[in-house]
């Protein structure tokens, strides 16, 4: 079954490896080769900004860089991958049986309290970016341990910035994000948005995961919740370095009792986590469908999970 992923860091693997050429890397979880005979459909590129910084380091270079080196991958992949910026260009990739690439932005630091700036990374063909990673910026409060800090919104910035997002067609993920955050999202978003990466705080009470009244408003919203591989945002030890399949089928069961079918889709984090994962490369993304269809999911909402909510997501979101 085809499917869309709304979230990986090959790219920033890539350049921590020093690495040109995800087409054919065999230590990465992801790259196109194995996508493209997966049928992965689409693929939401991340630039994960790195969490230590020096002053020898500058964050639009960087972003720059990571945008050339997709490029470059594309073009040198182009029998089996092509940029997307649109819901047409998916479409139309899918028709010549092509991997969409769509570019996004893991904390949006770099914006900077800047509109300009987002409209800046619009034009780069940017079309999620994750508001926060796990430090405080120009967006809001990221998810933490500390009651205080996810009680905590997003600034003045945040709220218009959101609809900003909604108006140029960038969509607003709110993995990583603090708790008031996310209600500050729901509120002020007009269009569906996402969490690219998230999992059920009910099954795994990590503070990076969703609770089930959250999986309600965001499903009420039109969004989807990408389920994710990460050990200690898929077991109720969040110290966990294992991941099975079983768990993710777990999660996306219990997203389906709270939000239903139309809220769940697939954001694995390939290249982001480490551990023992049982679910580490795009082949097996077809396993946890089988493990679901045996579990009851029916032939018609697999094929929501797998690509259908996020299609509409981005046709909706994106334009």
């Amino acid at each position: 079954m085809k499917y869309i992923d709304l979230h990986c860091d090959t790219l920033s693997k890539a350049y921590s490896h020093k690495v040109e050429d995800i087409g054919n890397w065999p230590i990465a979880m992801a790259d196109i080769e194995r996508l493209h005979k997966a049928d992965c459909i689409a693929q939401f590129f991340a630039i994960y900004m790195p969490d230590e910084r020096n002053e020898d380091f500058n964050d639009d270079e960087y972003i720059l860089m990571l945008v050339e080196l997709l490029k470059c991958n594309i073009k040198r992949y182009e029998d089996k991958i092509a940029f997307a910026d649109k819901y047409e260009a998916l479409v139309e990739n899918d028709r010549k049986q092509k991997i969409s690439a769509y570019l996004t932005i893991e904390d949006g630091r770099s914006v900077n309290g800047s509109f300009d700036k987002i409209k800046e990374y619009y034009d780069l063909g940017v079309r999620l970016i994750t508001l926060t990673w796990n430090s405080p910026n120009c967006f809001g409060y990221p998810n933490s341990f500390d009651k205080n800090i996810m009680e905590k919104g997003l600034t003045s910035f945040g709220k218009e910035a959101v609809s900003f997002m909604n108006e140029i067609g960038i969509l607003v993920d709110v993995s990583h994000l603090s708790d008031g955050g996310f209600y500050d999202v729901c509120e002020v978003s007009k269009k569906p948005f996402v969490a690219s990466h998230s999992n059920c705080r009910e099954l795994s009470p990590h503070p990076r995961n969703l609770t089930d009244d959250m999986i309600r408003l965001l499903a009420s919203k039109g969004g989807v919740i990408g389920v994710n591989i990460v050990p200690g945002f898929l077991s109720s030890d969040i110290g966990s370095r294992e991941s099975f399949i079983d768990d993710v089928a777990r999660h996306v069961v219990h997203m389906i009792s709270k939000g239903g079918i139309e809220c769940v889709c697939i954001g694995t984090d390939f290249d982001g986590t480490g551990g023992s994962i049982e679910l580490n490369e795009p082949a097996k993304v077809q396993l946890l469908f089988e493990r679901l269809k045996k579990m009851g999911i029916r032939e018609d909402a697999l094929g929501k999970i797998a690509y259908r909510n996020a299609t509409r997501v981005i046709k909706d979101c994106i334009g």
